[in-house]
């Protein structure tokens, strides 16, 4: 299985680093932005990166019409992300495209969900919570499998 790893470079590339032995034997690639942890995360496997885009509009445009380039060449099974803003276009590509789509909230998240998750709640196959508390305030979208990090 190919699965597309999208997460910005902070904690959110930390919680998915965390949870990368999950993915073992499977054909893994990342997608986040430039940072000094960039020969971090190509040790684990390839990768694609671009300047964060946290709340500008241009950015994420740029990011609109990145993600579907890097979707189709790839062709992945699954787009998996834990997070943030750069998982929005990828999961509206990943729905336009048909590709199975995951989204991880993160850990920290604990009484609400952040704006990321939020947007693309209503998009993603599956939308992943890691505290009950969350799982009962959105449901029946939001599931709770336990602690994923």
């Amino acid at each position: 299985m190919k699965i597309c790893l999208v997460c910005s470079h902070g904690g959110h590339l930390t919680e998915t680093l965390q949870i990368m032995d999950a993915f073992r034997g499977h054909d893994c690639f990342f997608v986040t932005y430039h940072s000094s942890r960039d020969d971090t995360v190509q040790e684990q496997t390839r990768a694609y990166f671009t300047q964060n885009i946290g709340m500008n509009i241009w950015r994420m445009a740029k990011a609109m019409v990145w993600a579907p380039i890097i979707l189709r060449h790839e062709k992945p099974d699954v787009i998996l992300s834990l997070g943030a803003e750069i998982a929005l276009p990828f999961m509206v590509w990943g729905r336009l495209l048909q590709m199975k789509t995951i989204f991880i909230e993160s850990w920290c998240r604990t009484e609400n969900l952040s704006l990321t998750g939020r947007l693309v709640m209503p998009i993603v196959d599956r939308f992943w919570v890691q505290w009950p508390q969350l799982s009962a305030l959105y449901s029946p979208k939001a599931e709770y499998h336990g602690a994923v990090v």
